[in-house]
């Protein structure tokens, strides 16, 4: 009877062991295998607390009776370890490998790596084994990540597996049950937590599993085609351990229809994480709605906004005007290297949104205008404010004070009512505008109301429209006429250069106009006693101070010409004819006449030519 007890106690003993092996926090590979002669690999996990991190490391062997140390990290190796084993600890990712090599068959057994002064601290159990086979069978791809948080696991086939299904599965005793798969199918227990998205390169898919549960811990395949069947496949360990690093997240949210919901999505602020997202989640990937550098889908335009707090390690994603299609789950994201991914499930529930405003508003230009927004009485000692939505967020107006923008926030906390004021709506003003609330620094209900600015219907200004639209076509017409037209662009670029080159010539022109002017004047003056003459087609300037004779042989004295005198000036065509008695009246002799007289004074001078009485003779 004594030895039956003994037994049972043992057996007790043993399975309590098991199960505290089973629970702690240390984890790595169940079984690892090395060829004769070569040497192994084993990395063994832990929490990344500061007291583990400082914490002695250890390899030992079991037996009977206890497990022997082979190595650790105090600089302890066993002699028959000596110049073939070494332990390396990495406290900042939360792992410590030791690696042995010349492996032979007495190096096969049990062991176990742990934490601890001795063995009886945290620890796991390894078993060893020692082949002589070239073939090494195929081992688990290990994956720690605590309670609540996420894992990503990568599976990549070749292209020759491009086109088959691609699963996860989780491994019992006996089958393997999909998780989920490219077809649609997924656990139930699963949904809204994991996510299968393909990769760039054909033939690998990438699988994210988030809200990890003590219960998802264990041996998965993920492969491609059907297990058991055609295709290739992978396994991959699981641990999930409990932990407070990563905070439990908001399972389930609930809003009403035209209402809004926020949520906090956590990061580790001391990593370089870049890229922060939000997603809506689907059987066949997720959708992203929102990212950190602007991107909001068309769709939600208005509808969502980011709030980023780096000194805390979170953001706050809000989404306001709900509806039925709204209903599911999202996922916050980033790219960090311990991803803290986390899923949330919305629910539309039947209610009246708490913060009450007009869904639109038309205003008129360089009039005055007051938004109004109600809130009940639970929010009467919470921060209420306006803002101005824009793709990068949606920071709060200036609380009753006037800001820059001519704008005016005010609260009547009598009658529960929170104003936005325009002095004068200007079209820049059109837009999104959210009333809101907030509380110790977190986020709460929004309301949103889009403000539609039409412009000042008065005569003049519709005088003034219509003659700058007139001018805008005729431009544009005289710019794109023809099938070779330009486009608007080239049009408008091309009356630009036009617009500088006249700025440059006008000035120059004018210049250029007093210049000519000025010379005119000038000449004017210094030839104030000269005339203009001809002689022949030739156009000279001659001072009259040049023939002193004229009065003595000019056409005042020429009382031998005929009444009839004809004088050739220029061409053959051009004539003069002075017609009159020399007693009774004078002939008006112009300049170009005089001058041709004088010049006949001076050749009767020279008697060079014949007189009038030769001439008859």
């Amino acid at each position: 009877m004594a030895l039956l007890f003994f037994i049972f106690l043992l057996t007790f003993v043993q399975d309590e062991s098991t199960a505290v092996l089973s629970s702690s926090p240390i984890f790595g590979p169940k079984q690892v295998t090395g060829l004769l002669g070569g040497s192994i690999t084993v990395k063994c996990f832990y929490p990344r607390s500061n007291v583990n991190r400082h914490s002695r490391k250890y390899w030992c062997k079991e037996s009977t009776r206890r497990c022997s140390t082979l190595i650790s990290t105090s600089g302890y190796v066993a002699p028959e370890f000596t110049n073939r084993a070494s332990i390396t600890d990495f406290p900042e990712n939360g792992i410590f490998i030791i690696e042995i090599s010349e492996l032979g068959r007495r190096d096969m057994g049990q062991y176990k790596c742990g934490i601890g002064l001795n063995d009886k601290g945290l620890s796991f159990r390894v078993q060893l084994d020692v082949s002589e086979d070239s073939v090494m069978p195929d081992e688990a791809q290990l994956f720690y990540t605590e309670q609540h948080g996420s894992l990503t696991m990568t599976c990549d086939f070749g292209n020759q597996y491009a086109s088959f299904r691609k699963y996860l599965c989780k491994m019992s005793k006996t089958s393997c049950s999909t998780v989920i798969d490219t077809h649609g199918n997924i656990d139930p227990s699963y949904k809204g937590r994991i996510l299968l998205t393909y990769l760039d390169i054909p033939g690998s898919f990438q699988i994210i599993m988030t809200l990890l549960k003590k219960e998802d811990s264990g041996l998965y395949l993920c492969g491609a085609g059907n297990y058991g069947a055609e295709g290739e496949s992978k396994k991959l360990d699981v641990h999930v351990y409990e932990g407070a690093l990563v905070p439990k997240g908001q399972p389930i949210l609930s809003g009403v229809q035209g209402g809004s919901v926020s949520v906090e999505c956590h990061y580790d602020p001391k990593e370089n994480v870049t890229i922060k997202y939000w997603c809506k989640w689907r059987e066949h990937g997720c959708i992203q709605l929102i990212h950190n550098f602007g991107y909001v889908l068309d769709s939600y335009e208005g509808r969502i906004v980011m709030h980023d707090d780096p000194e805390n390690g979170t953001y706050t994603i809000i989404l306001n005007q709900l509806n039925e299609a709204d209903a599911g789950y999202y996922w916050c994201m980033t790219d960090g290297q311990h991803e803290r991914k986390s899923t949330a499930e919305l629910k539309i529930v039947e209610g009246q949104p708490s913060l009450a405003v007009d869904n639109e508003i038309h205003a008129v230009a360089s009039s005055p205008l007051t938004i109004s927004c109600t809130y009940p009485c639970k929010y009467a000692h919470y921060e209420k404010y306006w803002c101005k939505w824009k793709n990068t967020g949606c920071e709060p107006l200036i609380s009753s004070d006037q800001n820059e923008a001519s704008l005016v926030v005010t609260c009547d906390k009598a009658s529960r009512i929170l104003s936005l004021k325009f002095d004068q709506v200007v079209p820049t003003d059109q837009g999104w505008y959210w009333c809101g609330v907030r509380h110790a620094g977190h986020y709460g209900e929004t309301s949103a109301v889009y403000l539609q600015v039409q412009g000042d219907s008065s005569p003049n200004e519709e005088l003034s429209s219509r003659i700058n639209s007139e001018n805008r076509d005729s431009l544009l017409n005289n710019g794109n006429e023809g099938p070779g037209a330009e486009s608007s662009a080239d049009g408008h670029e091309e009356r630009k250069n036009t617009t500088v080159v006249l700025s440059v010539l006008l000035p120059l022109g004018v210049v250029f106009l007093l210049l000519v002017t000025l010379g005119v004047v000038v000449k004017l003056r210094l030839f104030k006693n000269s005339d203009l003459v001809s002689v022949a087609s030739y156009r000279t300037n001659i001072s009259m101070t040049d023939f002193e004779n004229v009065r003595q042989y000019g056409a005042k004295d020429n009382v031998c010409m005929e009444e009839d005198h004809e004088t050739q000036i220029g061409r053959m065509d051009e004539y003069i004819t002075t017609t009159g008695s020399p007693k009774s009246k004078k002939a008006k002799r112009g300049s170009k006449e005089e001058v041709e007289m004088a010049y006949t004074t001076v050749l009767l001078k020279d008697n060079t030519i014949p007189t009038r009485s030769s001439q008859e003779q």
